[in-house]
């Protein structure tokens, strides 16, 4: 802006004299740039692809020994598929790892096939089981059987258990009751179990078979199992908060730990069964 000296202030120009001396700059310009515009227009946009990090696949490294790989992207995920046949039972079972909740689970025990509905749903594992047995006699040995093909399949699907969390822990309230699991997937097995179930059947399963349940799923895949009750008195209520609680921390162990992909968590290096 031109200044305007003081000889002419004294003599008191006319104000039409003024403004033709006095210049205006619009400063609006530097000050508010101008506003982007956005189309109305519809775009092509590509949908963004999820990634995931949930698979092991195995092959031959130098000296023919394996070395496991984790894709970016998977289908299928982390599957074990057992068929156990005794003469006292027909068992299949297919474990994915890395599922949605599906449960699909047919034993011929339908207080079982509830139990199994709550290892799929909040494991968010695929579980599909079909199982026939001496039924007529108890229920025992095909508890027992669906148990250890279940440990088997997961033994399975875990591979060389490279980059799982391994431990995990989870405390499941259901009303009254309230369950505390803890495992660790350390290829040893052991069962600590403190549930007092008041009545001995609900319907027509035997409780006492709650145990031998966990007992014989820990026996296959070498898992560390603790199981505490620390409140509750419905029968019902202790065992379905057992099975969720159980649901939940192996869905963290088997989980993969983003800092430790490519190494099996473990001090030895290896987590076998023996």
């Amino acid at each position: 802006m031109e200044l305007i000296s003081q000889s002419a202030l004294l003599t008191c120009p006319s104000s039409q004299s003024l403004k033709s001396r006095v210049h205006f700059v619009d400063f609006s310009k530097f000050i508010f740039p101008k506003r982007p515009k956005f189309s109305t227009q519809p775009q092509n946009l590509r949908p963004m692809e999820a990634q995931r990090t949930v698979s092991c696949v195995s092959g031959a490294g130098e000296n023919g020994s394996p070395v496991t790989t984790i894709p970016q992207t998977v289908s299928e995920g982390r599957i074990g598929e057992v068929k156990r046949v005794t003469k006292e039972t027909n068992v299949y079972v297919k474990l994915n790892l890395d599922g949605s909740g599906i449960a699909d689970s047919s034993t011929s025990i339908p207080f079982l096939d509830h139990m199994l509905d709550q290892l799929a749903s909040h494991g968010l594992f695929d579980v599909h089981v079909r199982a026939s047995g001496d039924t007529y006699i108890d229920d025992h040995h095909t508890n027992e059987d669906v148990a250890l093909a279940i440990g088997t399949s997961l033994l399975h699907a875990l591979g060389d258990r490279k980059g799982i969390n391994r431990f995990g822990d989870f405390s499941a309230p259901l009303d009254e009751t309230l369950i505390h699991v803890s495992l660790d997937l350390s290829g040893r097995p052991h069962l600590s179990y403190d549930l007092q179930i008041p009545t001995e059947r609900v319907g027509k399963y035997d409780t006492q078979l709650v145990e031998h349940f966990f007992q014989s799923i820990v026996n296959t895949p070498g898992m560390t199992l603790h199981i505490q009750q620390l409140a509750g008195k419905n029968f019902h209520h202790i065992i379905e908060a057992t099975f969720k609680a159980f649901a939940r921390a192996l869905r963290k162990v088997t989980e993969y730990d983003p800092r430790r992909l490519s190494y099996i968590p473990s001090s030895k290096g290896v987590l076998s069964r023996s």
